[in-house]
């Protein structure tokens, strides 16, 4: 099965005291033991490196870095999927929905990934499953 992975899930799986982590943690090693493949974009990996670094410090960015980076398939955006994320970000008129999430949205319909590792209902509102 393919997952794509949102920062909210990522975040929840470094950090003990996150409402989500025991539900992300569970889910993950379940995941990881049933072979599943695991994909994100390079700017949902700096998004989390940047929470990650600013809320729990380096050594969590080096566990993520080291532990967890290296299970998923990073996507880079370029300049025609970031183009077609802004254009349903001005269109949609939200400020709670971040081009990251727009970004996200296109990436996984591209590539045909209905599930999402997240804890962020957006994903939910754009017809994708979410999981856990």
């Amino acid at each position: 099965m393919n997952i794509f992975v949102d920062t909210s899930a990522f975040y929840a799986l470094l950090d003990a005291d996150d409402q989500n982590h025991a539900q992300a943690k569970e889910a993950w090693v379940k995941w990881v033991h049933v072979d599943c493949s695991f994909h994100c974009s390079n700017y949902i990996l700096l998004e989390s490196i940047a929470l990650i670094q600013r809320r729990l410090g380096v050594a969590a960015v080096r566990r993520f870095q080291e532990d967890i980076i290296p299970l998923c398939h990073a996507h880079w955006i370029g300049p025609e999927l970031h183009a077609a994320a802004t254009s349903a970000l001005l269109a949609a008129n939200r400020r709670q929905i971040s081009i990251v999430d727009y970004t996200s949205f296109e990436l996984a319909r591209r590539l045909g990934i209905r599930v999402v590792f997240t804890f962020d209902q957006h994903f939910a509102d754009q017809g994708f499953k979410i999981s856990p």
